[in-house]
């Protein structure tokens, strides 16, 4: 059963600092944070996409070097913050192999409602910047949530 892992990428510098938004200081710490967690738990993935912004792809790029194996982060349409949940995840039926997508908000939280229900509407997890949903596709195509974590949960 193939895992898919969703993450929020972490906190990045204010517009007014930087137009492109990079990883701020904590937001890059929490996502080598999380990065080594998920090591430690035993987790790797095979393919690692991301929305093209700036903090994504930090945000995926730091996840790769801990539990990737093979190719690089890649970056996909789709992911942005206001895009349709549910043509993205009429995508994941042609995944194989356990994924993680680094995104925003409000789409990953409304993708999350949109895998488990059909409701894109409901506000099914609460995401902080640099947290990861793990759901799990059953045999029948159906996802189940399998875990959250976010980074004030890990220690220093």
């Amino acid at each position: 059963m193939m895992k898919l892992y969703l993450v929020q990428h972490g906190e990045a510098v204010a517009k007014e600092v930087d137009p492109d938004r990079p990883l701020s200081e904590r937001g890059l710490h929490d996502v080598e944070k999380m990065a080594l967690f998920l090591r430690r738990s035993g987790i790797s993935v095979g393919r690692i996409l991301h929305s093209g912004k700036r903090r994504a792809e930090q945000t995926a790029q730091v996840l790769a070097a801990e539990i990737m194996h093979g190719d690089q982060p890649e970056s996909v349409e789709g992911i942005k913050p206001n895009d349709d949940v549910a043509a993205f995840g009429a995508k994941l039926d042609d995944l194989h192999g356990d994924t993680l997508v680094a995104g925003h908000l409000p789409f990953m939280a409304r993708l999350v409602a949109w895998l488990i229900t059909g409701n894109d509407e409901l506000g099914m997890v609460a995401y902080k910047p640099g947290s990861i949903v793990c759901l799990e596709r059953q045999e029948e195509g159906e996802w189940q949530l399998q875990w959250m974590v976010r980074p004030e949960l890990l220690e220093d």
